[in-house]
């Protein structure tokens, strides 16, 4: 039996939120074997515009898995730009060569995975776990897929960080939908406003 079972969570988190958090403890405490979580935080997603500064953003997470014992922050997007997940993930896989990875991502990327560079590589060389989102989607038929496990039970979280975001812009007290010591240095520092 593989012991080192790690899950690879990528993201913007920009900033990340509760819902982040409450997905990564549900995947270790509900998925046979799973040992660890590493976040990554991409520098410049290719997909998205407006992103923070990438350290502002790892600080960020850092701050919110904090006492999350089995939760950690792997630097090494930020070396690379543009971040292609695909180089990403076989450098992870080159770096750690004992290690058995996860890919975790949301229902709604998975519908939009054909946009990704080399997605069909991603699909055909990684066991993917697909956590829920509210809404339809139209997941498209992917070939050569080595493995999908879809979070059945786990709590759907409705939360985005654009949302919070532009709430922060409005002035709005959404700290509830952040660990406190993040919403604390968002606010000192004026991140988002």
């Amino acid at each position: 039996m593989i012991k080192n079972n790690t899950v690879l969570y990528f993201g913007s988190f920009n900033p990340i939120h509760i819902g982040h958090v409450i997905i990564a403890n549900y995947v270790l405490e509900f998925l046979e074997n799973i040992k660890y979580i590493w976040f990554i935080v991409s520098p410049k997603n290719p997909l998205k515009n407006n992103i923070i500064d990438y350290n502002i953003r790892e600080i960020m997470v850092k701050m919110a898995i904090k006492n999350f014992e089995k939760m950690y922050v792997l630097d090494i997007e930020s070396r690379f730009y543009p971040s292609y997940t695909i180089n990403t993930i076989n450098i992870i896989k080159m770096k750690y060569p004992t290690k058995k990875f996860y890919f975790l991502i949301g229902k709604d990327i998975l519908c939009s995975l054909k946009k990704w560079k080399n997605y069909k590589l991603i699909l055909s060389e990684n066991e993917i776990i697909v956590y829920p989102r509210l809404g339809k989607f139209n997941i498209p038929i992917y070939h050569n897929v080595k493995k999908i496990i879809f979070l059945k039970n786990a709590p759907i979280i409705d939360i985005s960080s654009s949302f919070i975001r532009n709430s922060i812009k409005k002035g709005k007290n959404i700290r509830s939908l952040l660990d406190n010591k993040v919403w604390n240095y968002i606010t000192k520092n004026n991140i988002y406003n």
